[in-house]
């Protein structure tokens, strides 16, 4: 049985670990707040906007503009995964990584062995993982959660554009966490590029919004456009893009301080378990300490005593 001196040793240590544990939960929490509410403001335009270039679409010939139409055949992919920068976070990273890489495998693993397969890792532990793995990374957008900025979304949007414009990719889908509530994400592997014919909805959309299928009414109502539906869908293209990859990074935010805020709280709570099986092993040796001084003196006493 280890000494009192050990014990006391390892419950101080316990409860510094506690109490640091407590306090990541708390700063979790607020930035958890903080995260829900640019996500749920977000998300109603992101969503509208989709709507509307749909409409547009429907206006127009479906091959009018160049990021509608998908390719003939596809000799390259690019594959955005967006993690977090930092760990403690339970399975948030591991587990959209095992998504992605399972995504990879299912779609991609032919143009992964052509070398014609890239990866867009926003966030530190994505970057680091794919990058061990000798997978072709492009861009560096680590250490960006702490700063996140409409900005960076649509550096990342005009990042994948580009590629695809250039024939350097055909596809490009993103691969993230969806934030459920505080305990729950869902893994999400989306379409980006090019723009899908059938409307793209996460679990969260069909819940909130009811698929955001426009109503019979809107369809049936013959909008005027100006300056045309064709200018117009020239500038809301690009735009609809900026706000997908801008709300998927949102959604990973709010995700990743819910894991955290839970990480933090189960660790705080084996960290009172195991202070509570610490000091009951504590008193139990101090016991036995206490045991053995006696027998001692009792037995020093009666050595005494015989000797007389």
């Amino acid at each position: 049985m280890a000494n009192l001196r050990d014990i006391r040793n390892r419950i101080n240590s316990v409860e510094n670990t506690q109490q640091v544990t407590r306090a990541m939960k708390m700063v979790a929490a607020a930035k958890l707040r903080r995260a829900q509410e640019r996500i749920f403001r977000t998300r109603p335009y992101a969503f509208k906007l989709r709507e509307l270039v749909e409409h547009l679409k429907d206006e127009l010939d479906p091959t009018s503009h160049e990021l509608f139409p998908p390719r003939e055949s596809v000799d390259g992919a690019l594959v955005i995964v967006v993690t977090a920068d930092r760990g403690l976070a339970g399975a948030f990273n591991s587990n959209v990584i095992k998504r992605a890489e399972q995504a990879i495998e299912d779609r991609y693993a032919r143009l992964r062995k052509q070398g014609a397969l890239w990866m867009l890792c926003v966030g530190r532990k994505g970057h680091e993982h794919f990058a061990k793995r000798d997978y072709q990374l492009v861009g560096d957008y680590r250490n960006i959660f702490d700063d996140l900025s409409f900005d960076i979304g649509k550096s990342v949007a005009e990042h994948a554009i580009e590629g695809y414009l250039q024939g350097l990719w055909d596809e490009v889908q993103i691969v993230y966490n969806e934030f459920k509530n505080t305990i729950s994400q869902n893994r999400i592997v989306e379409p980006l590029i090019p723009i899908p014919d059938e409307r793209f909805a996460t679990p969260v959309m069909e819940e909130e919004f009811n698929g955001f299928s426009t109503s019979d009414v809107s369809k049936e109502v013959d909008y005027i456009f100006e300056p045309g539906p064709r200018a117009l869908l020239d500038e809301l293209v690009p735009r609809f893009l900026h706000y997908q990859v801008w709300r998927a990074l949102l959604e990973s935010n709010a995700a990743e301080q819910g894991a955290r805020m839970v990480a933090m709280d189960n660790a705080t709570s084996n960290a009172e378990e195991l202070l509570e099986d610490l000091r009951l092993e504590y008193n139990r040796a101090r016991q036995d300490a206490i045991t053995t001084e006696i027998l001692e003196i009792t037995s020093g006493a009666e050595a005494l005593e015989s000797g007389r």
